[in-house]
This record gives structure tokens, sequence and C-alpha cells, in this order.
């Protein structure tokens, strides 16, 4: 019995470390619980916007209209702020590695939210082969720009410095039988048909993103089932496409050049159509991996979802 007693300070640590500890699980729990209520709302009213039959019907107008009267920005920004600099770090972390990011985050939402869905792993690639679908499409565009661009350009030199200039621009001298790479490497100008690939790129990704994240919305709305993993996957793509809006912004205002930036921009806007408008139509089969969200919203197991409405306002 005299082991098992207890002096005064072990008495009173012990009586005021309990409500401590009580305090700190309470707290703990709160703040998990403001996170996660957080998180559903934001997610929430996020996905009711992209899943909104508004929204994805007219959001490739919204975009082309950004590329068409854009430039006219150039008249009101300044030419000192940060992002008139194109080695600004966003530029040169995201824009530079636009594809991957893209890539990143989008092809993890779909296996997440398809995996999760139909357990399936062959229904996962599937759905993420849309992705390898439309970077083909993205590379061989840009083969085919380069080629066009090396056709039809030609070199130039500019004379040295101090001398005559013309409307504030440095005079060029053409040089004959050079080739695109020796003139770039020779420190000169290249001038020829060109196409802003890095518009296109924006473009094609803002489209995708919008059409790859709408099935979130109605998947919701049909009292889908989702965890925290999906939902910060969903946010990150939705602050992803906000970002490349906000790029493509920049680009617009601070570096304007027309015509190439709105060829880019149709050339994003035809992509798209040509893949998610007329192509993943078709439907699941060998050849093609089917629109968004198609053969997913069927579960048999905790939820009674049914396919058929999600196609219907998805695409109608």
């Amino acid at each position: 019995m005299k082991d098992c007693l207890l002096t005064r300070s072990e008495v009173l640590s012990a009586f005021v470390a309990g409500p401590l500890v009580l305090v700190c699980v309470c707290c703990r729990s709160w703040t998990e619980m403001f996170f996660n209520t957080a998180l559903v709302f934001v997610t929430d009213l996020a996905a009711r916007l992209l899943g909104n039959w508004l929204f994805r019907q007219h959001f490739h107008l919204l975009l082309s209209a950004v590329v068409l009267f854009g430039p006219a920005l150039s008249l009101w920004v300044s030419p000192h702020s940060v992002f008139a600099r194109k080695s600004h770090f966003l530029y040169r972390l995201f824009l530079r590695s636009g594809w991957g990011w893209t890539c990143i985050f989008v092809g993890s939402f779909i296996f997440l939210f398809s995996f999760s869905i139909r357990r399936s792993l062959s229904v996962s690639i599937r759905h993420l082969s849309r992705l390898a679908v439309a970077g083909g499409l993205w590379i061989g565009f840009c083969k085919l720009l380069d080629l066009l661009e090396n056709a039809t350009g030609s070199c130039y030199e500019t004379l040295n410095a101090g001398l005559e200039v013309s409307n504030g621009q440095p005079l060029l001298v053409l040089r004959e039988g050079e080739s695109r790479s020796e003139c770039l490497r020779a420190r000169m100008l290249w001038r020829g048909y060109e196409v802003s690939e890095d518009v296109f790129l924006l473009c094609l990704c803002c489209l995708l993103l919008a059409e790859e994240t709408a099935v979130f919305g109605p998947y919701l709305s049909l009292g889908g089932v989702s965890d925290a993993p999906l939902r910060i996957l969903f946010l990150f793509c939705v602050l992803l496409l906000g970002l490349w809006i906000f790029l493509l912004f920049c680009l617009l205002a601070y570096f304007p050049q027309f015509p190439t930036q709105l060829l880019g921009g149709a050339l994003g806007c035809l992509s798209w159509r040509a893949l998610y408008q007329g192509w993943f139509r078709l439907g699941p089969n060998w050849f093609c991996p089917g629109r968004p969200g198609q053969g997913l919203l069927n579960p048999k197991t905790n939820t009674s979802l049914q396919e058929e409405p999600l196609n219907h306002n998805h695409h109608s």
C-alpha cells in the first residue's frame, strides 16, 4: 500500500494535466471540423460553378473574348510592373512547364475520382488516356508550327548600335542562306509566320481543366460520396485553372503580339472542340476514351446514382 501512495505534487499535476489534455483534444477536434467544413463549402461552391450548364456552354466563348480583347489591356498596365518581365518566377515556374502541371493535377484528380467509384484500374487508365491524346495533339501541333516557322522565316541582322533607327526600331539587314538554328545561335533575329505556343497551351489547358472538373458538380448533386483527398485535388485543379487564366491575361496585356496570340488561342479552341466536342463523343471503345464521367456514375454499392442524368446534363 505504501508504493501506491501519491505525493501532493503528483496529485496536483494529475489534476491539472487532465483538463489540459481535454482542452487540447477539444481544440484539435474543433480545428479539424472547421477545416473540413470550409473545404466542403469551398469545393461545393466551385463544383456548382464548374458543373453549371451555362458555364460549360459559354466558357470557350469567354476565353475567346479574353484572347480577342485582352491586348487592349496594354493601354492601362504599367511597363514597370513585375509581370512585365519574362524572368518573373510565375513565367519560369509555371508557364514553361504548363502541360506538366496540368497533367499532374488533372491526372491525379481523374485517377482518384474514377478509381474511388469503380475500383477498376482499366477504367481509370481509359479516362486518363484523354490526357495522353490531348498531349499528343499539343506536341504534334508544336512540331508543325516549328516547321511552318522554319519554312516561312528569314534571318535578319541588326545594324550596329548608335546607327539609324526607323520608328524607334533598329534597322535590320537580311541574311540569306541562314537556317533558323544557325541564325539564333549567332544571336540574330528570325522572323517568320508565328503562332503563339504559350497562348495555345494556356487556352487548351483551361478548356481541358473546365471539361475534366465539370463532372464533379453533377456527381455531388446526385449524392456522390467524396472524401478530403478528392476534394483537395479538385480544389488544386480549380486554383490551377485560375492561375492559367491569370497568366493568359498577363501575356496578352504585357506582351501583346497580334495576330500571333489570336491564332494561338484559335488553335487551342479548335483542338478542344475536335477532342471534347467531336472525337470523345463517340463513346468509350478501343479507339475512343469517351467523355469525362461516362461510365462512372453507376456504382452499385453505397449510392444509387444513375449515369444518364449526368451524361445528359453534362453535354446537353
